[in-house]
């Protein structure tokens, strides 16, 4: 029994390393050579510390790619007439180079791969992981790769297949092409269309049932000052998971007192959710009716908070601004989604933009009507899709320097068009990773609270103030398309502070290593990544220097930050 057990044993090794000798011999040596290196950049280091598995994910993505661009390389070799014919002894010795050089470069890449991500660990400040986990790194990273290249092959089936029965009625050439053009409609509109739609269909069912939640330890607001409490139009109940915790949340006037060593105010919070009204405009109606009914129009500071998709409001940030007014401020906010961030950045970037206008001219259409001495500063804040949205109510910087006292847009996307064009309308001498607007005189860009202070700025710098607030190794500033084929002008060195040095551009690899860090791009500490924190406090206060007659010391500003920091 024994030997017939090691026969049949014998047997079924024969027969998975015949059927693996035929699967590899279908792979053409260019590619699986460009699929290797590609292997090797996909390693090396990015914006920010990656999870084994997305890194697996980005490797295994960019092999592919790799594989796709040798084979293309070969295939256009051999169109332009070059055909070497290659001994039975070359092509030998030539897969056994190849097979060396991978034996190699896989392993020692999958070992520096994992000291280049401790680097990275080290700079954001988050714990080294050992690389224990970069075996399976390889692992799912070929099982993606592999994947891929037989759905490419299953595409280039069919392509072959319509063209062979499109030839019975065009010619040949008329006939590829049109099933080229017939996959790609199918495939953009399965990717773009159809699947896109189940997605956000999905996910929106999922928030929503998510958002009659409230999370833990967060209870209506007792104060007239705040939105959902029996004082309020607004019902507790229909502000949303995200507006509840908004309006619930903040300093008391105790609290400011404590850290400032002044005297203080409640500071006002109103908030509408997304079914408060058909429209955006009827929900950034009601919005204004809770301004006026706690007398927000009389403080020293309004703020218009755009949200993110869910309705979040970046509450370092909005404490941040009531602590440094001493309370004696409003913050206007609505939800206009039930999509989470990551859903709207990618499907939905109507939405934001509408909200934002929506909600910030009816803000300044009844701020507008108010006595001009006696009205509030009015500042505008958002935080990645609150900051694209918020925006938008602006057709650029000057028309924000026209309507409002001041501005903090931190982790603004790539995409905003605002930003792109203040970004390019920088100084000759200034880099697109901390832009210098005319000398400036208003619009400061910052990635830590003392750059808008910094070398090559005007030494006074004029209200009305806009910062925006990016750090460095934030891939939601930074990502974009053109990473594919484009090396970005943030990458030219020196490269900025909070970047790992040894961050280099590849073309393909570079665009899925930045995808990748954007997945747990808040999951950092304070100051790195898309994590933006306390540090607000000293950014307001710079901004409303000038505005408000409040003016905290530095040791006060620190108490501040160190109080934001605790909540």
């Amino acid at each position: 029994m024994p030997s017939v057990r090691s026969a049949a044993t014998r047997v079924q090794q024969s027969y998975l390393v015949g059927v693996f000798s035929t699967v590899a011999r279908t792979f053409h040596p260019v590619g699986l050579a460009f699929a290797v290196l590609f292997f090797a950049w996909s390693m090396s280091p990015s914006l920010l510390p990656r999870p084994w598995f997305l890194q697996a994910l980005a490797t295994g993505i960019s092999m592919a790619i790799g594989y796709g661009v040798g084979r293309l390389l070969a295939w256009l070799t051999l169109h332009l007439g070059f055909a070497p014919r290659w001994s039975a002894h070359a092509r030998i010795a030539g897969w056994t180079i190849l097979s060396l050089t991978a034996a190699v470069t896989i392993p020692t890449f999958t070992i520096l791969g994992a000291r280049w991500q401790d680097i990275v660990r080290d700079i954001v400040g988050t714990q080294r992981d050992g690389g224990h986990f970069y075996l399976l790194v390889v692992f799912l990273a070929f099982t993606v790769a592999i994947t891929l290249v037989f759905s490419g092959r299953a595409l280039r089936w069919l392509s072959n297949r319509i063209t062979h029965l499109g030839t019975r009625f065009v010619p040949t050439h008329t006939a590829r092409l049109a099933s080229i053009a017939l996959l790609f409609t199918f495939v953009v509109f399965v990717v773009d269309g159809a699947a896109q739609r189940v997605i956000v269909n999905v996910a929106e069912r999922s928030a929503a049932a998510v958002d009659v939640d409230t999370a833990p330890g967060v209870t209506a607001p007792i104060y007239p000052e705040r939105s959902g409490s029996r004082h309020s139009a607004q019902a507790w109940n229909t502000l949303g998971n995200q507006g509840r915790s908004f309006v619930a949340g903040g300093p008391t006037w105790r609290n400011i007192e404590i850290a400032t060593g002044q005297p203080a105010m409640t500071p006002i919070r109103v908030y509408a959710g997304r079914d408060s009204g058909p429209t955006f405009d009827d929900v950034a109606a009601l919005v204004v009716d809770e301004l006026e009914r706690t007398g927000a129009f009389d403080r020293s500071v309004l703020a218009v908070a755009t949200a993110t998709g869910s309705g979040w409001v970046n509450p370092n940030v909005a404490a941040a601004l009531e602590f440094v007014t001493g309370g004696d401020s409003a913050i206007a906010s609505m939800q206009y989604s039930y999509l989470p961030s990551p859903v709207s950045f990618i499907a939905d970037r109507e939405t934001p933009q509408q909200a934002g206008r929506a909600l910030f001219d009816a803000v300044y259409e009844r701020w507008s009507s108010k006595p001009i001495d006696s009205r509030p500063a009015l500042v505008v804040f958002g935080e990645s899709l609150g900051s694209y949205g918020g925006q938008a109510a602006f057709s650029g910087g000057y028309e924000m320097l026209a309507k409002v006292d001041g501005a903090l847009w931190s982790g603004t996307p790539n995409f905003t068009e605002q930003w792109q064009l203040i970004t390019a309308s920088r100084d000759a001498n200034s880099r697109q990773a901390r832009p210098i607007i005319a000398s400036g005189d208003h619009i400061r860009f910052a990635a830590q609270p003392a750059d808008v202070r910094g070398a090559g700025l005007a030494a006074e710098w004029r209200s009305p103030r806009i910062v925006y607030w990016q750090h460095s190794s934030d891939p939601i500033v930074w990502w974009n398309s053109e990473l594919i084929h484009t090396r970005p002008e943030w990458l030219n060195k020196p490269l900025a502070p909070g970047i790992d040095p040894n961050l280099q551009w590849v073309p393909f690899v570079t665009f899925w290593q930045i995808t990748a860090d954007m997945v747990f791009s808040i999951d950092v500490p304070s100051g790195h990544g898309h994590s933006y924190g306390p540090e607000a406090a000293y950014l307001w206060a710079d901004i409303l220097d000038g505005i408000t007659d409040k003016k905290l010391s530095p040791e006060q500003l620190d108490r501040v930050h160190a109080a934001i920091g605790r909540r």
